[in-house]
């Protein structure tokens, strides 16, 4: 995952980034926000709706016991 969430800032993120959070880890502390957690593998991607991230699964990537 990414180091820092930027506001409407799309992320690549793999199978084994599951379960996928917003904020991330390693987010700075001006961008925290309640943590929620996003389900992208189902769809393939998903938006945070609290700072507007974009997290989509990449490519061919799959989702094992997610």
């Amino acid at each position: 995952m990414t180091e820092a969430v930027k506001p409407q800032e799309k992320i690549e993120v793999t199978a084994q980034d599951l379960p996928i959070y917003c904020p991330g880890p390693h987010a700075p502390q001006w961008s925290m926000h309640p943590r929620v957690f996003l389900d992208v593998a189902h769809t393939g991607s998903a938006k945070c709706a609290y700072c507007g991230a974009e997290y989509h699964l990449k490519g061919g990537a799959l989702a094992h016991g997610h």
